[in-house]
C-alpha cells in the first residue's frame, strides 16, 4: 500500500512539502529568495538566474584583482576571493552568488602535489597510476589546510544582501579521480579508464576516499554559510552509461545521500546526454543540464520531480543582443512556465565574452521569466 496515494505525483508533492519544512530558515528573505523558491519548485515572480564562472576573466573587476596575484593565491586569500565573489553578483545582478574557488585544492591535503602552471592549467605532479601509489591518497580528516574556503564563505555571507543565497561547490568523485590519475586535463582519459577497468578494487578504494573527503569539504562550506551547493561532474561525459552505472553512480549517489537533506544540492553533469536518465538515480534537488540536452525533454524524463538548471549554450554570449535574446527566450519557452527552472548556461562563461552581453542576458531573463 502506498502511504501518499497511488499517483507518483503524491510522492513528489510530499517530497516538496518535506523540503519546504527543512530548508534552512536563516532569514525569511533568504528562504523566499527567487533561487531558493525555484530550488523547491515553488512559483517565483520571475525566473532566477546565476551563471557558472560568473566571476571570471571576462570581467574587468575580476582582472583588476587577478593582475595582482596568481590564480592559486587568489583562491587561498579569503579577502580577495570574497571580493571577486561579491563583485560578480553585484555587477551582474544575478540571483545567487557562487563561491570563488577551484575544484582541485582539496586534493593537496589528500596527498597530491598540485601546481597551476602558467599556460598549462592545473597539473598533478604525482598522479596515481598504480595500486601501490594509492597508499599516498588519504581521506580528508579536517579542514585545517583548506580553512581559507570556509573563511571565504563567512566573509561573503556577511556582506551579501539578505535575499541573495551563496552557493558552494565541489568536484564530483569521478572528476577528482580523473585529475588525480591523469595528472592534468585529458581528451581520452586513457590512464583513468585503464585504472578503472583493470583494478576495480583499487578504484573503489580511491572513490570512497574521495566521497568522504568531498562530504567533509561541502559540509564545511554549508556550516560556514552556504545556502546551497553544486557538485560538478565535469568529466563524466567521457563514460558510457554502462560504465557510469558501474564505476561512478554508486559513489556519487553516496556523496549526495551523505549531505544534509535541508540544503539544496545541484547535480551538474556535462558532456554526454545519454547519462541524463542516470542523474535521477544519483539524486539532488536541482538537475543541472548542459547545452547538449533539450531542457523540456530532460525535465519530462525526470517526471518533474526535481527543479532544473540551465541550459543556454555559452557561445550564445558571443552573438549580438537580438540573437542572444531569442536564444534565451527559447530556453524559457522550453521550461514551459513551470515552477522550478533556474536559468544558467550549459557550462561556464568563456574568456573573451563581453560583460555587457552577460548583463543583458540577466536582464532578458528577469524581464521575460515566468511571472
Amino acid at each position: 500500500m502506498m502511504l501518499f496515494g497511488q499517483h507518483p505525483w503524491s510522492l513528489i508533492r510530499y517530497r516538496r512539502l518535506l523540503l519546504r519544512e527543512v530548508f534552512p530558515l536563516t532569514t525569511d528573505a533568504l528562504r523566499n529568495s527567487r533561487f531558493m523558491r525555484a530550488a523547491r519548485c515553488e512559483p517565483t515572480d520571475t525566473t532566477p538566474i546565476w551563471i557558472m564562472r560568473q566571476a571570471g576573466r571576462y570581467l574587468p573587476e575580476y582582472m583588476a584583482v587577478r593582475s595582482k596575484v596568481s590564480f592559486i593565491e587568489l583562491c587561498k586569500r579569503p579577502d580577495l576571493a570574497a571580493e571577486v565573489t561579491l563583485t560578480a553578483q553585484q555587477v551582474l545582478g544575478v540571483d545567487a552568488a557562487i563561491l570563488f574557488a577551484d575544484l582541485l585544492p582539496i586534493l593537496e591535503p589528500m596527498g597530491l602535489q598540485l601546481e597551476y602552471a602558467e599556460g598549462e592549467g592545473p597539473v598533478i605532479h604525482n598522479p596515481i597510476r598504480s595500486t601501490a601509489e594509492l597508499d599516498r591518497v588519504h581521506v580528508l580528516e579536517n579542514m585545517e589546510q583548506l580553512e581559507f574556503v570556509p573563511e571565504t564563505v563567512r566573509q561573503v555571507r556577511n556582506q551579501l544582501p539578505d535575499d541573495i543565497p551563496l552557493l558552494g561547490f565541489a568536484g564530483a568523485p569521478f572528476t577528482l579521480a580523473s585529475y588525480a590519475i591523469e595528472g592534468k586535463g585529458s581528451r581520452n582519459y586513457i590512464h583513468t579508464k585503464s585504472f578503472m577497468y583493470s583494478d576495480p578494487v583499487a578504484w573503489k578504494a580511491l572513490m570512497e576516499r574521495l566521497v568522504g573527503s568531498v562530504e567533509l569539504y561541502l559540509r564545511a562550506q554549508i556550516d560556514a554559510g552556504c545556502q546551497a551547493v553544486q557538485i560538478f561532474d565535469s568529466w563524466a561525459g567521457c563514460l558510457s552509461p554502462a560504465d557510469y552505472r558501474e564505476f561512478v553512480l554508486p559513489y556519487t549517489k553516496s556523496l549526495f545521500d551523505s549531505l544534509p537533506p535541508e540544503v539544496p544540492v545541484i547535480n551538474f553533469l556535462t558532456g554526454n546526454p545519454a547519462l541524463v536518465p542516470l542523474m535521477k538515480e544519483v539524486g539532488g534537488h536541482v538537475m543541472g543540464l548542459d547545452w547538449r540536452v533539450d531542457l523540456a525533454d530532460a525535465w519530462r524524463s525526470f517526471d518533474y520531480e526535481f527543479a532544473v538548471q540551465g541550459n543556454l549554450d555559452p557561445i550564445s554570449l558571443f552573438t549580438d543582443i537580438p540573437t542572444l535574446r531569442q536564444r534565451a527566450l527559447d530556453i524559457l519557452t522550453s521550461a514551459g512556465g513551470r515552477p522550478g527552472h533556474i536559468f544558467n548556461l550549459g557550462h561556464g562563461v568563456l574568456p573573451g565574452v563581453s560583460p555587457e552581453n552577460v548583463k543583458a542576458l540577466v536582464e532578458i531573463v528577469h524581464e521575460n521569466g515566468t511571472k
